[in-house]
């Protein structure tokens, strides 16, 4: 599916890929859900990503935590507080760090607790989408504090995008476990 440019593509492709996601989950053998990530032998999966989530916890936190990202930078930012979208000390060139503290902090979240962790950021982020227009989702130069970027394209990266990352690493996962 191509990238959402507008309000009602980035809500259907948002809500799609999250129940997709779901349905991957709920059919998670118990192999697949006791059975550390290892990607090491795919030469292709070189990324930070590949090494740092060991298993479903560490995914659905990571979505967890980057919807708390967009929802505390939109808050702040109609709020009147000048807040970037990475909060510092990181930026766009150390978010792999700032993504690595993320792993960090959940180590002693339960699996349970993450999924019910998703599923109310996952609400409260697709209810603060339906609080926007399609123009102030989709054009530029809406909101000073987006930048060059349009307010959707964070929502879309946030949801949809991240909840296709999630499957593929999972669905890469289920296939390791197989051989």
């Amino acid at each position: 599916m191509a990238r959402a440019t507008t309000k009602s593509d980035m809500v259907t492709a948002a809500i799609s890929n999250y129940e997709k996601l779901n349905v991957l989950i709920s059919e998670l053998t118990e192999k697949e859900l006791s059975t550390p990530f290892d990607f090491t032998a795919d030469g292709k999966k070189h990324e930070a990503h590949w090494g740092r989530d060991k298993n479903l916890r560490d995914i659905l936190i990571h979505l967890f935590e980057w919807h708390q990202l967009l929802l505390n930078w939109v808050n702040a930012n109609r709020n009147g507080e000048n807040k970037p979208f990475i909060p510092a000390p990181y930026n766009w060139k150390t978010y792999g760090d700032m993504n690595v503290g993320f792993w960090e902090k959940h180590q002693s979240t339960s699996l349970e607790k993450a999924k019910e962790m998703l599923k109310k950021s996952h609400k409260e982020v697709m209810d603060l989408a339906e609080t926007f227009t399609n123009e102030e989702l989709f054009s530029k130069d809406i909101f000073k504090w987006v930048g060059g970027s349009s307010l959707g394209s964070y929502f879309v990266s946030a949801t949809a995008s991240h909840y296709d990352w999630a499957m593929k690493k999972l669905k890469a996962h289920k296939k390791n476990c197989v051989k």
